[in-house]
């Protein structure tokens, strides 16, 4: 008998075609001009300080890696995009700061025992396989020091369904990106259909993501070896309803 609730087929997933120049054209000034506040929100739930090691996994284009940086942190970045560690790299030497950028599988980290905190920021989790996501949290596990403590960004299932959109359009000048979005209600994955429609070329882009609630995530986290699970909103109260996103913190014993 299979077990219920798993989602066990890989999908489709081409992080080098998903995280582009294209992603940056149409969502970098947007995330960009939240950056500074929100590395200080980030720092102040990682609970780190100047010197303390952290991994920013998925770090992208480095735009929160680079700013933990200047604060004084020890940071690794970590993404299997080409295109934004070129980025990340460039826009730390434009500010001055080291970083250790890492083009590498989450699914398989090669540190043990190395970090003060991980930072997985901007559903930067839930691309694999059900058992492919749980080999990430299992690595991150391995990867923090005993007392290190994990951060995740991502949507609140919950709070998502209600305003769920079958299409989204994001548009710079003549430029778009379009998403049609559909949630499979049998694995929990928003399968997404982009269109990218820029200087007269069309490209397809299509991906999905897992989308979890508090108690399975934190599920997850415990049978992951993780312990004192804590759920934040967008504004580092409690979760509750109203919220948008979901912040989840977790400790390893």
């Amino acid at each position: 008998m299979s077990d219920v609730g798993i989602t066990d087929d890989e999908p489709e997933f081409d992080a080098e075609g998903l995280f582009d120049d294209d992603y940056l054209h149409f969502y970098g000034p947007l995330i960009d001009e939240r950056t500074q506040a929100e590395s200080e929100f980030v720092r102040r739930l990682l609970g780190v300080s100047p010197g303390d090691e952290v991994l920013d996994l998925a770090c992208g284009h480095g735009r929160l890696s680079n700013r933990l940086a200047a604060m004084g942190c020890r940071v690794t970045g970590s993404d299997n995009s080409a295109t934004f560690l070129r980025r990340a790299r460039a826009d730390a030497a434009e500010l001055g700061v080291e970083v250790t950028y890492v083009d590498g599988d989450m699914r398989e980290l090669p540190w043990q025992e190395r970090f003060d905190a991980v930072l997985n920021w901007f559903t930067a989790f839930g691309y694999f396989s059900d058992s492919g996501n749980r080999r990430v949290l299992s690595e991150v596990h391995r990867a923090l020091r005993p007392g290190g403590r994990l951060v995740m960004e991502l949507n609140d299932v919950v709070e998502l369904l209600p305003r769920y959109r079958s299409q989204v359009v994001h548009e710079v000048g003549d430029d778009m990106m379009i998403d049609h979005h559909r949630l499979d209600p049998l694995t929990m994955r928003s399968i997404v259909e982009r269109v990218v429609v820029r200087g007269g070329r069309v490209r397809h882009v299509p991906h999905a993501v897992r989308m979890f609630t508090a108690p399975e995530l934190r599920g997850w986290l415990h049978q992951a070896g993780f312990t004192d699970v804590a759920f934040r909103g967008e504004d580092g109260e409690a979760l509750g309803t109203g919220h948008r996103r979901m912040i989840a913190l977790a400790t390893r014993a």
